[in-house]
């Protein structure tokens, strides 16, 4: 559905992805393929299914292959700004940066969540009302621990967000902040007025959203996140590519550019393109990366990467 708005996109793509490692030693974690599509890539098609087609993404670690996969955005029916993030200091830091290079209301994503939606485009019906200047997606979450590690919304009698809290100790609600957004340009001044936080000494995004808040802004949750499926180690790579496999309706998802030679056994595989499973190789619920040779034997929750068996056990 198209946006009856005009609204640009931004993504934040600098992080270092050192929890993934070695996975984004070579590979920015943006890259890194869900199905054999980058998960920035996944983003940038939500995006575009919303109508907009001017993106920003800020790059930082290994930003350069991010530039070379995407260039100008033109083949994928987008027009894309690259914005560098030198020194990674939050995400609000982030969001500083892209204050001269955004004009209008933006859609922002953190490029390192895979996100499931049902309708996004609920997002843009609750901005375009005259009291509202930014959306938070989000979610029931029913694992207390899951909120825990994001952050929660609390709402007032009329359905405002009145507060927001990263990583709370003891959640008093279970609406998870999802880590999408929809602000109108006035969210620069609350991350100008953003101090670092004693939490991560980083300038938090919550924080800037809370300051918004405080200084009158109107912010409304929107639940329309099904999952957000957090990318931050290997198992978690192997584990989003077959759920979203599964969500296909593939028992494997094999590349059509894959050899699978006859005799190989495959319960719950991803064989991405050009890569190679003998015959007498056994894998289950493995990845297989690009171009990589799978080596003979039996293998469980494996990701093969250059060279590498990264076990996700």
């Amino acid at each position: 559905m198209a946006s009856p708005l005009e609204l640009q996109g931004v993504i934040l793509a600098a992080g270092k992805g050192t929890r993934i490692r070695p996975l984004s030693e070579h590979l920015p974690k943006p890259l890194l393929p869900i199905l054999g599509k980058p998960i920035l890539q996944w983003q940038i098609e939500a995006m575009r299914g919303l109508g907009i087609s001017d993106i920003v993404i800020v790059i930082g670690h290994l930003g350069h292959h991010v530039v070379g996969e995407f260039g100008d955005g033109h083949e994928l029916g987008v027009n894309i700004t690259y914005v560098e993030q030198e020194e990674t200091l939050g995400i609000a830091h982030a969001v500083a940066q892209l204050a001269p290079h955004v004009e209008l209301p933006f859609m922002l994503f953190l490029a390192d969540i895979f996100f499931e939606t049902e309708d996004l485009s609920q997002m843009v019906e609750l901005f375009s009302r005259d009291d509202v200047q930014g959306v938070l997606a989000v979610k029931k979450e029913p694992d207390p621990d899951a909120i825990r590690r994001n952050f929660t919304v609390e709402l007032d009698a009329q359905g405002f967000v009145r507060r927001v809290i990263e990583k709370p100790r003891e959640p008093a609600t279970d609406l998870k902040g999802c880590g999408l957004y929809l602000f109108d340009q006035s969210i620069f001044d609350a991350v100008r007025r953003t101090p670092r936080t004693a939490l991560r000494d980083e300038y938090e995004l919550t924080e800037s959203i809370q300051i918004f808040i405080d200084q009158g802004a109107g912010v409304v949750p929107a639940q329309v996140v099904q999952e957000d499926l957090n990318l931050s180690n290997g198992t978690d790579l192997l584990d989003i590519n077959l759920h979203v496999m599964e969500r296909s309706g593939h028992d494997n998802w094999v590349d059509e550019s894959a050899t699978v030679e006859d005799g190989a056994e495959l319960a719950r595989v991803v064989v991405m393109a050009g890569a190679h499973v003998p015959s007498n190789a056994q894998l289950h619920e493995c990845l297989v990366m690009p171009g990589e040779s799978v080596s003979p034997g039996e293998h469980r929750r494996v990701i093969f990467m250059r060279g590498h068996e990264i076990s996700c056990i």
